[in-house]
């Protein structure tokens, strides 16, 4: 599963909106495969080869290009790709009658989302109204998003990023620690950042200033 970037004109307006995101959660892109959608511009090979040196200069890993014209990729440029299909939605769920099966949340959103099953490899789960609980595990290569507090009743083995929409006072709890990303109001630690004595035990994450503090809560 790959997240998709589709820019569009005026080019210099977009990567304004793109910086601002980034702003409010800088650890977003991180270790995250990008797709390029051009379905809404023309560019020349030049042009792309500046669109796409301004989006690495942002961190933003380009796996591929859609909806190019193949003349314009040059030496250096990603592969175009042809074939991908859209995902129904970012934010997949277990379905109540269906455990396990990812549904669509639609329509009024409650403050917290109770997921009942874990969150397997490749799911990506967008919560920005409130406090995300996972009662199971978050696999390796999976994330929650969430714009308050994260959860987890198993294993975090993926990323979580907490407070999303700029709420410092956001907090990561989990039974047992294996991530690969932990953020909090754009302020992350990778797994190399993650101390060896804290690995695989209960913990919780939270910010003092611009510093996030991991503890073990057992």
């Amino acid at each position: 599963m790959a997240f998709v970037l589709a820019p569009e004109p005026p080019v210099a307006e977009w990567l304004a909106e793109l910086d601002d995101q980034i702003g409010r959660s800088e650890g977003f892109f991180i270790g995250r495969p990008v797709v390029v959608d051009l379905g809404a511009l023309t560019l020349n090979g030049p042009e792309l080869a500046g669109l796409v040196a301004d989006l690495r200069a942002r961190d933003v890993r380009i796996m591929g290009i859609e909806n190019a014209d193949p003349a314009a990729l040059g030496p250096g440029l990603p592969p175009l790709l042809t074939g991908g299909r859209a995902a129904p939605s970012l934010v997949e769920v277990p379905n109540p009658q269906t455990p396990g099966r990812p549904a669509a949340v639609n329509g009024p959103q409650p403050p917290c989302l109770l997921l009942e099953a874990s969150v397997r490899s490749g799911q990506s789960v967008v919560f920005p109204g409130g406090d995300v609980t996972v009662v199971g595990s978050v696999a390796s290569g999976a994330e929650v998003i969430a714009g308050g507090s994260i959860h987890v009743y198993g294993a975090l083995r993926g990323r979580a990023m907490a407070g999303s929409h700029g709420n410092a006072r956001a907090r990561i709890f989990c039974r047992r620690i294996e991530a690969e990303l932990l953020a909090i109001d754009g302020l992350y630690r990778t797994a190399d950042d993650i101390q060896p004595r804290l690995r695989s035990r209960a913990v919780q994450a939270w910010l003092e200033g611009d510093v996030m503090q991991i503890a073990a809560i057992d």
